[in-house]
C-alpha cells in the first residue's frame, strides 16, 4: 500500500504536522550510537521543518557532522491506541546568517502555534540560537494493527505525502 492508495493518511500527516507542536529528532553521534532530541518546530508546506537551537547542542554537532536526520511528530498525551504518528526523514542544517531574510517569514507562526518569532538578530551572530531546517524528502504515518482499512493485523507505517491535495 502507498499513500497514492490512501490520500485520507495523506490529511492525518497532515492534521499531525499541523498540529502537533513537538517532534523528536533522530541524529547519529560520531561513534554510530544513536541520539533523540525533542524540539519545539513550525511546519513549512511540510516539506520543511524548522526550529530553533543552540548551535553546540548534542543534536546540531551531529548535524554539523552528518545532516541525515529522522524525527516523529505524535501526541503523547493521548492514550495508547488513540494518536496518530508521522515519521519523517531527511537531512537538516543550519541556516546561515546570509539566509535568514529567505528564512525568517516561514520559520515562525506564533499565531497558529504559539512561541516566539525570533528577529534575525536572536538568532545569528555571537547569540546562543541558530534556526535549523529539515527537508524532509519521505514522509510515513502509523498504521494501527487493527486500522478498519489499512490494518494488516500488525503495526507498520505507510508511506504518504502531506503536500499532495486532497481529491
Amino acid at each position: 500500500m502507498t499513500g497514492d492508495t490512501a490520500p485520507d493518511l495523506d490529511q492525518t500527516a497532515r492534521e499531525v504536522l499541523d498540529g502537533i507542536r513537538y517532534i523528536v529528532l533522530g541524529t547519529v553521534d560520531e561513534d554510530g550510537t544513536p541520539r533523540t532530541s525533542p524540539v519545539f518546530f513550525t511546519p513549512h508546506g511540510y516539506e520543511y521543518l524548522y526550529w530553533v537551537s543552540h548551535p553546540e547542542t548534542h543534536h546540531g554537532q551531529n548535524l554539523a557532522r552528518d545532516d541525515r536526520l529522522s524525527g516523529v511528530v505524535f501526541d503523547s498525551s493521548k492514550p495508547p491506541g488513540h494518536t496518530d504518528a508521522v515519521y519523517v526523514t531527511g537531512t537538516a542544517r543550519e541556516i546561515g546568517e546570509e539566509e535568514l531574510a529567505e528564512h525568517l517569514p516561514v520559520a515562525f507562526d506564533p499565531e497558529q502555534r504559539g512561541g516566539t518569532r525570533f528577529t534575525a538578530e536572536q538568532i545569528a551572530g555571537s547569540d546562543d540560537l541558530r534556526l535549523w531546517v529539515l527537508h524532509v524528502v519521505r514522509w510515513e504515518v502509523h498504521v494501527r494493527a487493527g486500522h478498519p482499512e489499512y490494518g494488516t493485523g500488525r503495526d507498520s507505517r505507510v508511506a504518504v505525502d502531506p503536500r499532495r491535495a486532497a481529491a
